[in-house]
């Protein structure tokens, strides 16, 4: 009998460099890694692959909608806080999310996990959609230009980026007060770079976030194709444990090479002492508030017309636990 193969599209992120390398192995099937700058746009209908890293939040749009060409996997591939994605110039007043009421944001896609979660941001402060002004586009000139508002623009409230300029460009030039981007634009740390995060303690300002509502913010997810999952029952817990064991091996290797960086080795140890052992743990039970108050949000925000549950986004999952 032909071994089973599963051919996974996933971004390059760090802690699979075990499985990459041989180091970790999988039992009962293998496994074809390939890694993609951008995340692949239907795996559901692709020829290429089995699984992969999708957006949490078109996966859940799909689910609100009926579509079920998705088995997603509560195993959140990214995660991150979303405080530091928030940016401004070095010459900007603004320093709190509070203070962007009545501003003009620059986002890079308004269906986006990330910006779903930053927008978050701006509403436990206060900062409802409609209190500011927003405007969807490439964040530079070496980004593509592509449809960014996925039929949720409004004239006069979310529209393109004004001739679809650049936003950092639009932000320089004072056009915008404000940016949300899921990754800093090349050059931003350099001391001439003009630009800055909003919040000068970005990081106290998310650990303070991570007390108030006991998870980081989940952005990307693992899916598979639904008839893999049902001719292989035990296939989809068997991938997530994989990965997750390849992290551990990867987290406990970057304890002893953590000179990559100068002060990895700081953040290392912030990490262990201000935050859960578990924060970065996957599975259904233990990420269930993050998931709910996901769904919320993409309720609240109008990105779902019905209000998602957790087993709804989740079927296997909320069954198994």
């Amino acid at each position: 009998m032909e071994r089973l193969t599963i051919r996974l599209a996933v971004r390059d992120w760090d802690y699979f460099t075990p499985l990459a390398l041989g180091d970790i192995k999988p039992e009962g099937f293998d496994l074809k890694i390939d890694r993609v700058g951008t995340l692949v746009n239907d795996i559901a209908t692709s020829p290429d692959y089995d699984a992969g890293e999708v957006s949490f939040s078109r996966y859940a749009q799909g689910r609100a909608k009926g579509d079920h060409s998705l088995l997603g996997l509560p195993h959140f591939l990214m995660r991150g806080f979303r405080q530091r994605c928030i940016i401004t110039t070095t010459a900007s007043q603004l320093t709190s999310p509070a203070q962007l009421k009545g501003k003009r944001i620059g986002v890079t896609g308004w269906q986006d996990s990330g910006n779903t979660w930053t927008r978050t941001v701006l509403r436990e402060a206060g900062v409802e959609i409609d209190d500011a002004y927003w405007f969807a586009g490439r964040l530079t000139a070496d980004h593509p230009i592509v449809d960014r508002l996925a039929g949720f623009g409004r004239p006069g409230r979310i529209e393109p980026a004004p001739e679809e300029r650049p936003l950092i460009e639009l932000l320089k030039a004072g056009e915008l007060d404000a940016v949300f981007t899921p990754f800093m634009p090349e050059g931003f740390f350099l001391a001439e770079s003009g630009l800055r995060q909003l919040q000068t303690d970005f990081y106290q300002a998310e650990l303070d976030y991570f007390n108030r509502v006991g998870y980081v913010p989940g952005i990307h997810i693992l899916a598979m194709k639904p008839a893999l999952a049902e001719q292989h029952p035990w296939l989809p817990q068997a991938l997530s444990d994989l990965i997750t064991r390849s992290y551990h091996v990867w987290m406990q290797k970057r304890e002893k090479y953590a000179d990559t960086t100068p002060w990895l080795l700081d953040d290392l140890r912030r990490t262990a002492q201000e935050l859960p052992a578990n924060w970065n743990e996957n599975g259904f039970t233990v990420n269930k508030k993050m998931i709910t108050d996901f769904a919320n949000e993409l309720y609240q925000q109008g990105l779902t017309k019905t209000l998602l549950t957790p087993e709804l986004l989740f079927p296997v999952a909320g069954k198994g636990e």
